[in-house]
């Protein structure tokens, strides 16, 4: 929706700039299915990467949270104005965050032998031009924004089809 929106192929109103931070709320629960199915078995590295990300898509809900439904109704001065402070300090914290939490988490799926490859390869590709958004054209961003929708969207078909290979953990004591 975030893509379809920036880039004009649906009307920006009311209704989608509450959909818009959507979008991290249903990675977060990717990315814990992700780490319960695959990256828990991948020990500590798989552990931290995963929280480190966890946390990158945390902050950047506020950010998505911030961008549709604040500065969408100021005027731009003001949100200049507001960049240049504290709050500018803290949008590009996120995007970092998201950027290395993204590297961090990928890096620990494709350890595993089991994820597909394109998938996770596109999701980390998608992710530098969405963490670097005040940098590159909208074009840009908008491509980085769809083929992250399209990677999530296959790694969760994947994650829906596979989930009677992870089953249950045995090592309870």
């Amino acid at each position: 929706m975030n893509a379809a929106k920036r880039s004009g192929l649906i009307a920006t109103s009311d209704l989608t700039q509450i959909f818009a931070p959507l979008a991290e709320i249903f990675a977060l629960g990717l990315v814990v299915g992700l780490f319960l199915a695959v990256g828990r078995g991948n020990g500590l590295f798989g552990t931290v990467a995963f929280v480190f990300n966890f946390v990158a898509l945390a902050s950047l809900e506020g950010v998505e949270v911030v961008i549709n439904l604040v500065f969408s109704k100021l005027p731009p001065t003001t949100i200049i104005e507001l960049q240049s402070g504290p709050l500018g300090l803290v949008l590009v914290a996120s995007s970092l965050l998201f950027l290395f939490g993204t590297v961090a988490f990928v890096t620990s799926l494709a350890i595993g032998k089991n994820v597909p490859r394109v998938p996770l390869a596109l999701y980390l590709v998608s992710a530098m031009p969405i963490a670097f958004r005040a940098f590159v054209p909208e074009l840009a961003l908008n491509l980085g924004l769809a083929t992250l929708a399209g990677a999530l969207v296959w790694l969760s078909a994947w994650l829906w089809s596979s989930a009677e290979t992870f089953g249950p953990s045995t090592s309870r004591e």
